[in-house]
């Protein structure tokens, strides 16, 4: 995917260590499809060439708001009118506070001042000093400039340059990228809080074995990701999955279907739509050996017992019922055959008023997905597409069924 396909960014980098990060930055924007227009200040030149953000852009860099290339001389006009975003990274603590007070002693500083505000996005990504982050002035800076429009970015924590460990380093590129895209998303979940469950349980037979499924939790991440893009606030609920979470997004990770149910009830009473993507096991071994069950010389196999799981997406759905409209369910489906017979007859049993099916076998641990839409008036093909962007989709069918 391309998610930043036919967007022009300027990218601002000010006088910190965190620009050889920059580099990095760069060409994580251009994968993404970005043009990339850099601009430093002098500061900036200190720490990384012109010439090696020149040679990963592809286009010259700009310092100086004396530029002559421009042919009316005014880069901080031309420039801010041609982005679909500013992102300053790394933003120094001097050039937060220049911003906050609308100083423009440099290009960069005055196409900040210049761009039109209602149409061109500012991202600043801090980097500084633990003390200096955690300095009054410039919390009350970074405050204000989030209230007067700016997405001010929060920052990583660990080693710093300094040899000082603590708050202040400039995010990785990769979280930045995230942030970037999802200033892009329409926030249709905003003031919405989304809990989301995702992957497999794993249902425990003795102390090294057990019954679980294939599911990656890939989709249900996907759905994380998608719902905090459309500004939602986000809890995601996973089993036993190797993914990184999500930006922005809270994790519970848990193991068994009885933890996932503790898990779903402890939160949902917060939420205002609950999206049920894991792949819950339906029964669990109904006494766990308490040692590893060993082979028999006679090679009898041991005599399992089964008892049911708790129905986590019938609760709750019987639980939005009671609440009157205030809780929007999305149940889903990974069947083997016959899908759209399948799911009808989920969401029916289930109560719920939008089902999404899919074919098991085809997506499980797969980046892409193909989903069947059913409510009680209708179905819908979705065809197959990356996750995430059949997340995007699926987050607009649910801000158009549910009260905004």
């Amino acid at each position: 995917m391309l998610d930043l396909q036919n967007k022009h960014i300027v990218l601002g980098l000010t006088g910190g260590i965190a620009c050889y990060k920059a580099a990095e930055l760069c060409r994580a924007l251009i994968k993404q499809g970005a043009s990339v227009q850099v601009v430093m200040t002098e500061s900036a030149t200190q720490f990384i060439t012109a010439v090696t953000m020149q040679a990963l852009s592809n286009r010259a860099v700009y310092v100086s708001q004396w530029d002559a290339r421009e042919p009316n001389n005014m880069a901080h006009i031309n420039l801010s009118r041609e982005a679909d975003a500013i992102l300053i990274a790394p933003a120094s603590a001097d050039f937060m506070a220049k911003l906050l007070h609308g100083r423009a002693d440099d290009l960069l500083s005055l196409m900040c001042l210049a761009r039109p505000v209602s149409e061109v996005p500012l991202i600043l990504a801090p980097a500084m000093n633990r003390e200096m982050w955690v300095n009054p002035a410039t919390q009350r800076n970074v405050a204000q400039l989030t209230q007067d429009g700016a997405l001010v970015l929060d920052v990583g924590q660990g080693d710093q340059a300094c040899g000082e460990t603590g708050d202040g380093r400039m995010l990785e590129p990769d979280d930045i990228v995230q942030d970037l895209i999802a200033t892009f998303q329409p926030k249709l979940l905003a003031g919405h809080k989304v809990l989301v469950t995702a992957g497999p349980t794993y249902e425990a037979i003795d102390p090294v074995r057990g019954i679980t499924n294939l599911s990656s939790g890939k989709m249900g991440f996907a759905m994380a990701r998608a719902a905090y893009e459309a500004g939602a606030n986000v809890t995601l609920i996973a089993g036993p999955v190797h993914l990184p979470t999500p930006r922005g997004v809270q994790r519970i990770d848990v193991r068994s279907a009885t933890d996932m149910h503790s898990a779903v009830l402890s939160q949902v009473a917060d939420a205002s739509v609950f999206v049920a993507t894991a792949a819950v096991a339906d029964w669990r071994v109904a006494k766990v050996a308490e040692q590893k069950i060993k082979k028999t010389a006679q090679g009898n196999t041991p005599d399992l017992q089964f008892t049911e799981n708790p129905d986590i997406l019938g609760e709750v759905a019987q639980t939005a019922r009671a609440r009157n409209g205030e809780l929007f369910c999305v149940g889903f489906a990974a069947e083997s055959h016959d899908l759209q017979k399948h799911a009808q007859a989920k969401r029916e049993k289930k109560g719920v008023p939008l089902l999404v099916g899919n074919i098991g076998p085809a997506t499980f641990g797969s980046d892409e997905n193909a989903l069947l839409l059913v409510d009680a008036q209708d179905t819908q093909e979705i065809p197959q597409a990356n996750k995430l962007d059949l997340a995007r989709k699926l987050v607009t069918e649910i801000a158009q069924r549910i009260k905004i």
